[in-house]
């Protein structure tokens, strides 16, 4: 039965590239909710909406600047993802601790640097 379950749970420890996808979703949600919002008043919707498009634009580049900034611990039955992100400003920089497993991503640390 152990060993069952151990064989189930290596096999459901997501790839990189889906540890890839999950966090370019949660960046690109992150930056539309928190970044784009504080665009100033002058310039109202207009601005803020320049900024989510600019952001679903540049969604492919996320990803890969994701990819470069991630390093993974794989323990077959989990993996840890460790991403430091450094982003231009107004943007803080961030370092992000994920545990990825049973085909699902819990991220337990996120620390503004």
């Amino acid at each position: 039965m152990l060993a069952a379950v151990g064989g189930f749970m290596t096999i459901t420890n997501p790839a990189p590239q889906d540890y890839e996808q999950y966090a370019t979703e949660e960046l690109t949600t992150y930056l539309k909710d928190n970044v784009c919002t504080q665009a100033p008043p002058d310039f109202g919707e207009v601005l803020r909406s320049y900024c989510k498009s600019m952001v679903d634009t540049g969604r492919p580049k996320i990803e890969q600047i994701i990819a470069l900034q991630t390093r993974r611990q794989n323990f077959l039955l989990f993996s840890i993802y460790q991403t430091e992100l450094s982003m231009p400003s107004p943007v803080p920089s961030y370092q992000f601790e994920t545990l990825g497993m049973l085909h699902k991503f819990y991220t337990y640390q996120a620390e503004q640097l």
